[in-house]
């Protein structure tokens, strides 16, 4: 089929030439390219005004033409409406997705300027509790502090402060349990 148009013989509108591409014909699509590149730019400039993503997103535009010309409808408005819908709605998601990046940069800078958290009020939280947990300490038993101490301070095992102490497991572990008890009861820690 001959697409080439003289002045007698206009040749095919653009519906037809996208029913062609539609079918894979790249001479009807040239045809389709000359007619519509430079209102799908002018459209797509307007939107975005940044010239360089303006050629981007038309180049975008043209080739989704090409892909997707078979669902281009006749009877749901004109080919040049299609393709400028096409134009328009892919540079708002450019505007979209720029404005969406912006805002995620924004939000992260935002998070590299927050502290964590507040390192004097932290420092000044764990000088209290330790000072607390040596006043608790202090009110226990000489035999359930020589017991915590070991156990839990060095990190020795029930079995080791019993032979460290010269006393019989049981009688250690229920050392451990009555000065556990009587700390809690002195930190305010709920059972």
């Amino acid at each position: 089929m001959e697409l080439a148009g003289t002045p007698q013989d206009p040749g095919p509108d653009l519906s037809e030439l996208l029913g062609h591409v539609a079918r894979g014909d790249q001479e009807a699509f040239a045809r389709v390219y000359e007619c519509v590149a430079g209102p799908v730019l002018g459209l797509v400039r307007s939107i975005l005004r940044d010239p360089a993503q303006s050629e981007e997103v038309a180049q975008e535009v043209l080739v989704e033409v090409w892909r997707c010309a078979a669902r281009y409808q006749q009877d749901r408005g004109s080919a040049m409406s299609w393709v400028m819908t096409l134009a328009h709605r892919r540079a708002v998601d450019r505007v979209r997705s720029a404005q969406a990046s912006s805002d995620r940069e924004q939000r992260a800078a935002l998070l590299d300027r927050t502290p964590a958290y507040d390192e004097v009020t932290e420092q000044v939280e764990a000088r209290l509790e330790r000072e607390q947990v040596r006043r608790c300490m202090r009110g226990l038993t000489e035999v359930q502090h020589q017991s915590m101490t070991l156990a839990y301070y060095r990190g020795l095992t029930y079995r080791e402060v019993a032979e460290l102490l010269s006393l019989p497991l049981g009688t250690v572990k229920t050392r451990l349990r009555d000065g556990l008890i009587r700390l809690r009861d002195c930190l305010g820690v709920n059972a």
